[in-house]
């Protein structure tokens, strides 16, 4: 059984696994803009960037609002933190596995009798 959480993070790294949506996500974190300013930066369409821009929002990452005729799109920083706190957990349990392989490397290393040299 899939969890929501689950299922969200897949969305979000299906999300950023495109250089367009990494992209994206960074000139948010600079400043919330518009589709259109967002699509001529990246040299497409509005249409093409809406797409993209769905999918980062479809994936908890970006928010958007419809300001008159515009579209103004922002980070979402729930979404962000929920990827972020899923990847510092990991790096956490890597980095306690790496340093108890470090103490085993050390213990054996200790325990080599020295190089005899004739």
């Amino acid at each position: 059984m899939v969890h929501q959480s689950d299922a969200r993070l897949d969305a979000a790294f299906a999300a950023l696994s495109d250089a367009t949506r990494r992209g994206v996500l960074e000139e948010l974190g600079r400043a919330e803009t518009s589709i259109t300013r967002l699509a001529d930066r990246f040299a497409m369409t509005p249409t093409g960037m809406k797409k993209h821009v769905a999918l980062l929002e479809e994936a908890g990452l970006v928010t958007t609002e419809k300001q008159g005729r515009v579209r103004i799109c922002r980070l979402d920083a729930e979404g962000l933190g929920e990827v972020a706190d899923w990847i510092a957990a990991r790096r956490a349990l890597w980095n306690d596995r790496f340093d108890a392989l470090d103490s085993v490397i050390e213990t054996f290393t200790r325990q080599e009798p020295p190089d005899e040299q004739a």
